[in-house]
Order: C-alpha cells, then sequence, then structure tokens
C-alpha cells in the first residue's frame, strides 16, 4: 500500500509532463485530441504531421521511471476505461 498523497503528487508530476511535451505537440496540431483520467490516455493525432510510432517514442522516453503501453484498435474500436469507442489509439 502506498501513501495517501501518492496519488496527488502523481497527478502534479503527469500534469507537469504534459505540459512540457503534450502543449508542444499540440501547438504544433500534431495531437488534435488529448484527453487523460488517471493513467488512461485517449490521443487522436494527425497522420500527416506525426505518427504513432514518434508519438509512443516521446511519451516513453519523458521518464525512464515511466513505460506507457499501446491499445490499438480492432474493428475500428478500442477499449478505453473499460468502453468501446471508435477512435484510432490510446495510451495506458
Amino acid at each position: 500500500m502506498g501513501s495517501p498523497i501518492s496519488s496527488t503528487l502523481v497527478e502534479i508530476y503527469l500534469q507537469y509532463l504534459e505540459e512540457i511535451y503534450v502543449k508542444h505537440c499540440w501547438e504544433n496540431k500534431e495531437i488534435t485530441f488529448y484527453k487523460r483520467y488517471m493513467d488512461d490516455i485517449l490521443i487522436i493525432y494527425d497522420q500527416n504531421r506525426t505518427d504513432e510510432d514518434t508519438i509512443y517514442n516521446m511519451i516513453n522516453n519523458t521518464d525512464k521511471h515511466l513505460e506507457f503501453k499501446i491499445s490499438r484498435e480492432e474493428n475500428k474500436t478500442i477499449n478505453y476505461h473499460d468502453l468501446s469507442t471508435g477512435t484510432l489509439v490510446a495510451w495506458t
């Protein structure tokens, strides 16, 4: 069991990483949609400006202690928070 303050510290750190990395991609219009709830992230990106591997590598190289895994769409749907949606790629 972790400390009661652990989830707050994680949230602060993830917001810090978003401010540095996601904001840059958002401003360059590489990412067109970004939504995170706790540790589940949904990203929609412009395939003319970036690709899945570039985003995956950027996210996984932000901190050596963090590892994000990709969930790919199957039959034009993807699970996000145990819900099926008709989107592209979710990062968890």
